[in-house]
């Protein structure tokens, strides 16, 4: 499956985390600086819930996302503890994997909707 430019039809935020550390007398833990990098993306949604719980309703959709491959957005870079954003609604990364032979990353994402 190729990447293909005419397809990036939208802007995504990317907000990757970066490694925290262990300060202080306690050995707290710090988390490290996020990083914002703004990227051209296909969006797909795959698939929608609602649930209820504790008589509240949940509802979530699960989208991936395609970006071109970079040195700062590849499959060493990216990974779950990040996130998408798009028309301000945040999606939470639960896999990435390579398109291609480092032609593109797939980004599949999970965003609740009831928020």
């Amino acid at each position: 499956m190729a990447v293909r430019s005419e397809d990036f039809d939208r802007k995504v935020i990317l907000r990757l985390a970066t490694p925290g550390t262990r300060s202080g007398g306690l050995n707290e833990y710090v988390p490290g600086p996020v990083t914002e990098i703004t990227v051209p993306a296909s969006k797909r949604d795959v698939s929608d819930s609602e649930r209820v719980s504790a008589q509240e309703v949940g509802a979530e959709i699960t989208t991936r996302f395609q970006v071109r491959w970079s040195s700062l957005v590849n499959t060493s870079t990216v990974n779950a503890k990040d996130s998408v954003e798009l028309d301000g609604l945040r999606y939470e990364i639960v896999a990435v994997k390579e398109i291609g032979r480092r032609e593109g990353v797939e980004i599949s994402a999970v965003a609740r909707t009831d928020q």
